[in-house]
């Protein structure tokens, strides 16, 4: 059976990240056999349960990656309903915005994903932010309600952003066109997630090696400079290395990686300050270890979009 180059690199690319998780789960073992002893203990039983749900999001990563186009269109979908659903639960919201969140829901949510699966990016890089932007706060203003009204059209608007706009950027990499590349956008989708949500984990341990400087103590306690550096610093590195699955040159997969991760970094800021006002820690329970949807998608929201763009108007002709 031939199997195509762009399919053996995304193979490759897999066994790697299953590698690194194979090692980490036997990382997480051992300290849990030698450290703990067996008992609870805080930071290695969250690492564990970090890791056992990093390999289900890689096993649905990968079952939809096998599916093509349709399945990574159709994970994306049921992501970004998901994520809306974990926003609007914390929202506040009353009766006369009901109409409004029923077409972020039911006509927003699918007519951009739909704009995209047809690559009409005339339409779907401005039909959120625009027309839905307009349509919504008159839905809500129908309704009669006026209480609020300032602060509950915005988070509608805001969820919708967030949750559907930025998110839907990610299989809009298939749609790109750059020449040398054909056949392989699913390695952007690839590069994306591995460098930022890397970079989450990588400022996540360098915090706990060295970490002692807090970078916006309010917001987020467990964010320190050391991690942040020693986090992004890794992350462009490893990005670097990536640069043969991608149509970048070393350099250039430095430089991307850079700015998607630093541009992570500001959304996990922007999405903890929006928990913080809401008052809770997680956005969810959906996934162990890591919160709701929105906690492990907090990195990815701010750098898709850039990321998207980036190679649109550097790469694609």
């Amino acid at each position: 059976m031939n199997i195509s180059p762009s399919t053996q690199t995304t193979l490759l690319l897999f066994a790697g990240v299953l590698g690194v998780l194979l090692l980490a789960s036997s990382i997480g073992a051992l300290l849990k056999w030698r450290v703990a002893q067996g008992q609870p203990h805080t930071v290695i039983d969250n690492l564990n349960a970090r890791v056992n749900a990093w390999w289900v999001m890689i096993g649905v990563i990968g079952l939809s990656f096998a599916c093509g186009k349709g399945g990574v269109m159709v994970l994306f979908y049921l992501i970004s309903f998901y994520a809306l659903r974990e926003f609007m639960s914390l929202a506040y919201t009353r009766r006369g915005d009901h109409a409004a969140i029923a077409v972020a829901f039911y006509i927003a949510l699918p007519v951009q994903y739909f704009l995209i699966w047809i690559d009409w990016y005339g339409l779907y890089s401005i039909f959120i932010p625009v027309y839905a932007f307009l349509i919504l706060p008159i839905l809500a203003a129908v309704g009669g309600d006026t209480q609020r009204f300032l602060e509950r059209t915005s988070k509608v608007q805001w969820g919708l952003m967030i949750s559907v706009f930025c998110i839907s950027h990610v299989p809009a990499l298939l749609t790109l066109n750059i020449p040398g590349f054909e056949g392989r956008n699913l390695l952007l989708i690839a590069f994306l997630v591995i460098v930022v949500q890397g970079s989450d984990v990588l400022q996540y341990v360098w915090g706990k090696l060295l970490g002692k400087r807090k970078v916006a103590p309010e917001l987020s306690p467990s964010k320190t400079w050391e991690g942040l550096l020693g986090g992004v610093a890794s992350a462009t590195a490893l990005g670097a290395l990536l640069s043969w699955a991608t149509p970048f040159t070393p350099w250039q997969a430095a430089l991307m990686s850079l700015t998607i991760c630093v541009m992570g970094f500001f959304g996990g800021l922007v999405m903890s300050a929006i928990k913080r006002d809401r008052g809770v820690k997680d956005w969810g329970t959906m996934i162990e270890g890591h919160g709701g949807m929105l906690d492990r998608l907090d990195s990815v929201i701010f750098a898709a979009p850039i990321y998207f763009h980036a190679l649109r108007y550097w790469w694609v002709p």
